[in-house]
């Protein structure tokens, strides 16, 4: 069977993916910063119900001191590797708290990289892999609402794509994911248009076509791609005085 590592498992999306890769057959490498009593429930009802192989792993991307042993450890070298990891943070926080800010860059860029090279480099030289990154519309042009988020999205986004380019020739592929809105716990109670927004079951079942069909990148709901292709071309001078 081919095996998934999913880092991020505790997130709503994360979880989603696990059950859709279950459900094809896939034995799964679950990790996650804390292995509670929710993750062994998850593990247990993945195994049950799919009869595969599970496992649950403690792995924290702020500390990329830990990522190389953490990958040498494991039971078995993935298939697929997908990153649900994110942290939307607090806007309003995060432009007077250094501590804040980096916490959300560290989340959503410079904690998920080196982890990624590690993997990048072992799937090189097995010839043969696929990555599978969680960018979001809000790196597509920065935004006064979330600019340390949109510019921690931008950086992902733009490593994922050097890193397709990269890999390509190596037999190694890498896919970007690109949400928009997406009813999980990390947006709350934000209000978002429900015609704009996801469910993380969309999601998973958009992550799992881009897989099979093999795809570079991929807007979890069609609108978006022209919503945000309009939004990138935008004068900047009018851009400033739009509230987004």
């Amino acid at each position: 069977m081919p095996t998934l590592l999913l880092l991020g498992s505790n997130s709503d999306i994360g979880k989603a993916c696990a059950y859709r890769f279950a459900a094809e057959g896939f034995d799964l490498l679950l990790a996650t910063r804390t292995i509670d009593e929710e993750q062994q429930h998850l593990a247990a009802d993945l195994r049950i119900r799919f009869n595969i192989q599970v496992n649950t792993l403690p792995f924290d991307a702020e500390n990329q001191a830990d990522h190389s042993a953490f990958y040498e450890q494991l039971p078995q070298k993935p298939d697929v590797v997908l990153t649900a990891i994110g942290y939307l943070g607090d806007p309003e926080k995060a432009r007077t708290n250094q501590a804040e800010a980096t916490q959300i860059i560290n989340a959503n860029y410079a904690g998920l990289v080196p982890i990624l090279d590690i993997v990048a480099a072992d799937m090189t030289q097995r010839k043969t892999g696929t990555i599978i990154g969680i960018s979001s519309v809000a790196g597509e042009r920065g935004r006064a609402s979330n600019y340390h988020y949109g510019a921690a999205k931008a950086g992902f986004t733009a490593y994922l794509s050097g890193l397709r380019q990269h890999l390509r020739p190596q037999g190694v592929k890498v896919i970007t994911i690109i949400p928009g809105f997406v009813r999980t716990k990390m947006i709350g109670d934000l209000p978002t248009p429900g015609f704009l927004t996801a469910t993380p079951q969309i999601v998973a079942n958009t992550i799992y076509k881009a897989y099979k069909q093999q795809k570079s990148v991929v807007y979890t709901l069609s609108t978006w791609r022209l919503i945000m292709l309009i939004i990138r071309h935008i004068p900047e001078f009018i851009f400033q005085r739009l509230s987004l």
